[in-house]
């Protein structure tokens, strides 16, 4: 009774197990048929044509996306939202292509004839464009491959970085030290020692909201 009413992921498979059967027995009607009472009762849109491997998990699934040439290799696990969609519209391989043991994040977009290799991991929300290498980790809009992995670490979001926030703290230790550097010169005067002090200001407010404190 809980895999019937809480995996609409399973049914989606299970489903579309059905409607890829007859698409590519030359019943297309009737496989887009199935596909579209599928989508009706799971949210999840999977092209009856789309090839899809053993022991592929959609956890939750809902807003699910799955293209028309898209190839999903074995035991793949595909989280809510995510999108496996084209870029042309022409009749040819248009829709990525996900090698097995691959893991793909919350709201994950991945776009076009790409691929995401063997065992990688692609970040909650990340936009891929470009081709993933094997046992890696890519998040970001556009996503950016940040980290090899070892084929035996196991999967964790909570281990994904932010690539964003590193890259401002970056800047802001950056932009600290030139200030450092130039804390002697005559520049610092007169309206620039003022313009520093509104700067200072706003940049404590900017830490409160980064950090705020308990209560606010």
């Amino acid at each position: 009774m809980e895999i019937f009413f809480n995996y609409p992921g399973l049914w989606a498979v299970v489903w579309h197990r059905f409607a890829h059967f007859l698409y590519t027995k030359n019943f297309k009607r009737l496989g887009r048929f199935l596909s579209g009472i599928s989508h009706a009762l799971t949210n999840i849109d999977i092209h009856p044509n789309a090839t899809i491997g053993r022991r592929v998990f959609i956890d939750h699934g809902f807003g699910v996306v799955i293209g028309e040439t898209s190839i999903i290799g074995d035991d793949v696990t595909i989280y809510q939202g995510v999108t496996l969609g084209g870029v042309k519209l022409t009749n040819e391989k248009r829709h990525p292509t996900i090698e097995d043991g691959a893991v793909l994040g919350s709201g994950a977009k991945i776009l076009g004839n790409i691929v995401v290799g063997e065992n990688s991991k692609v970040g909650a929300n990340s936009v891929v464009i470009k081709d993933v290498p094997s046992n890696c980790t890519a998040v970001g809009v556009p996503a950016r491959v940040i980290t090899k992995e070892d084929k035996e670490d196991k999967f964790s979001h909570n281990d994904l970085p932010d690539i964003t926030t590193e890259l401002i703290g970056y800047l802001l230790k950056r932009l600290k030290n030139l200030e450092h550097a130039v804390s002697d010169s005559p520049l610092l005067k007169g309206d620039f020692v003022e313009e520093d002090k509104k700067l200072e200001e706003f940049y404590q407010c900017y830490l409160k909201t980064l950090h705020p404190t308990e209560g606010e």
